[in-house]
């Protein structure tokens, strides 16, 4: 097969519609390789960038591959005609890596693996045993996507919180509700074996060659919904509104997990104790409670490095300007994004996180009496605003003590702070950008109306958050509108507190992907610290699935 990167089409060539662009695409290529339609057996885009570097003749740039008639001896004449003509840059023969799940080399066994927390590194875990033959059981505290939608509207019509069932908890994780990016920086085979399990369930083809692919959250419900289907037509179980209390370690290996269980019909309680050697934690960063198991059953914790911060809001309009100058808006582009990042003196990161382009800042709590914020953008983009995590690091050197826990004691403590400065009823403590960068309250908007949906309380952001994660942000703000022109306008909106981009603990784990010293314990995704967005936790989880399948040959000797 041939690849092709380097294809140049200009924007004045695109119209926004998809057949078209492919169309165009396949045009460019076969020209640039001076081959007929009737060369090529097969076509496939596999990656769409946007070069935005002259804003004055933006070009769109694609990698293809495609098949030739005649195969390997028409791929070898093409390559030699290009050589000749130094033509050949950007084209070479691939051979396909395809990604295959791992099998199991042994009969499961009556204890069958217990995957806990249905995030996206879970569910691609028990995707990974249920195909193996395993027939693992899922279990998730939150509801379905159907009852998890009703229950984040729920919340910002009312204010009233389901701390078991919202942002965080629920099918499909934090993900779900955060716009549904899948760029990461990592590299993996594994990458598109989760893309394409990602369409197949309902997810635009796009992201298959997109180079800033995403879903939308408007879309993902119920891509995860089929993915639950898909795990429970190998032989999974999925049990929702689930929540793991309990976990016996005894003699340095898992022996059971303790289950509750509502009937979210009846509001029935119920409580099972499951005999097994394998538990794949997935749990999420904001499961605090499993934190404080797994200390309790002296599991191995660490303080790790993450960020908080609040949202900034600019106008969508203003981010497409300075992205894309006269060709801003343009059907072929859609809503601009960003990624910025600063470092800071004194060896702190301040930067964007999670940039929702057209998107909403969302009421991302799971805890009574604290605010957190997070972001969203449905699949369209088309919102007014666009909105971003502005966070700086958190070491834990800047915590106190030697609390493994510390870091999460510090978010809730900001969490709470918000909810007070908000004045309840999770309302928002919000600041303009002119404000915070003179230390002065903020009293009302300006050309930027805030979006989080429970309302914000105009007043300053800083008792919401230490001020070494202030001081950051003040710092780099003006820099990064040397990055980003408008990215310190005065009636930009901060929102606060982002205090979940990340877990401040690990679980840490040994190369087998086991916890140390317990056997059959495996963490897994961002929670347990080894990930940190949809792709690379979706990766986690397989690799867990990996380990998990490995150790059935240690309990069969």
């Amino acid at each position: 097969m041939i690849e092709v990167s380097g294809i140049r089409v200009p924007l004045n060539r695109l119209d926004g519609d998809e057949r078209h662009e492919l169309a165009t695409v396949r045009e460019a290529t076969l020209r640039k390789l001076h081959l007929t339609p009737g060369d090529v057996t097969a076509f496939e885009l596999r990656k769409r960038s946007v070069d935005a570097r002259k804003k004055s003749d933006i070009l769109l740039t694609y990698t293809a591959r495609l098949q030739l008639a005649g195969r390997t001896n028409a791929e070898r004449q093409l390559l030699q005609r290009l050589k000749r003509r130094r033509a050949d840059r950007g084209v070479c023969v691939v051979d396909e890596v395809v990604y295959r799940l791992p099998v199991a080399a042994h009969a499961p066994s009556d204890l069958r693996p217990i995957v806990v927390g249905a995030g996206c590194a879970g569910l691609f875990c028990a995707l990974a045993l249920a195909e193996a033959g395993l027939a693992p059981l899922l279990v998730e505290r939150g509801d379905d996507a159907t009852r998890r939608t009703a229950a984040v509207a729920h919340l910002n019509q009312t204010g009233e919180l389901d701390p078991e069932s919202n942002i965080q908890f629920g099918l499909g994780g934090a993900g779900t509700f955060s716009d549904g990016k899948l760029n990461t920086g990592t590299k993996s085979p594994a990458h598109r074996f989760i893309l394409e399990a990602l369409a197949s369930a309902g997810a635009a083809q796009h992201i298959l060659w997109d180079a800033k692919p995403h879903v939308g959250s408007d879309v993902l419900p119920r891509v995860v919904e089929r993915l639950v289907k898909r795990i429970e037509a190998a032989g999974g179980e999925v049990r929702c509104r689930t929540r793991m209390t309990g976990l016996d370690v005894t003699g340095g290996k898992v022996r059971s997990v303790t289950l509750e269980s509502r009937d979210p019909q009846t509001g029935v309680l119920r409580e099972e104790r499951i005999a097994t050697n394998q538990v794949a934690l997935a749990t999420g960063h904001s499961a605090r409670d499993v934190f404080e198991l797994l200390r309790d059953a002296n599991v191995t914790l660490e303080r790790k490095t993450f960020a908080m911060g609040v949202r900034i809001e600019h106008l969508q309009a203003d981010i497409d300007r300075a992205q894309y100058g006269p060709s801003a808006g343009h059907p072929a582009l859609g809503a601009a994004p960003y990624k910025l990042a600063q470092h800071l003196e004194d060896g702190r990161g301040a930067f964007s996180f999670c940039m929702c382009p057209g998107g909403f800042v969302v009421a991302a709590a799971s805890e009574p009496g604290g605010v957190v914020t997070n972001g969203m953008s449905l699949s369209d983009r088309a919102g007014t605003n666009a909105n971003s995590g502005l966070l700086a690091n958190v070491f834990p050197s800047d915590l106190p003590g030697d609390d493994v826990l510390a870091g999460i004691k510090l978010q809730r403590s900001c969490e709470q702070a918000a909810f007070e400065a908000g004045g309840g009823s999770f309302v928002a403590p919000a600041q303009l950008v002119g404000d915070f960068m003179q230390g002065v309250p903020s009293t009302g908007a300006g050309r930027i109306q805030p979006t989080y949906p429970r309302g914000v309380r105009w007043d300053a952001v800083d008792s919401c958050l230490p001020t070494y994660v202030t001081d950051a942000l003040r710092t780099a703000i003006p820099r990064m509108e040397r990055q980003l022109r408008g990215f310190s306008a005065a009636d930009a909106v901060l929102t606060g507190v982002e205090s979940r981009s990340s877990s401040p603990v690990r679980v840490t784990r040994d190369e087998s992907g086991q916890a140390l010293g317990i056997a059959g314990l495996f963490p897994c995704g961002e929670g347990a610290g080894y990930a940190g967005g949809i792709m690379s936790a979706a990766t986690d989880g397989l690799r867990t699935a990996g380990w998990l399948i490995e150790s059935l040959s240690s309990l069969h000797v």
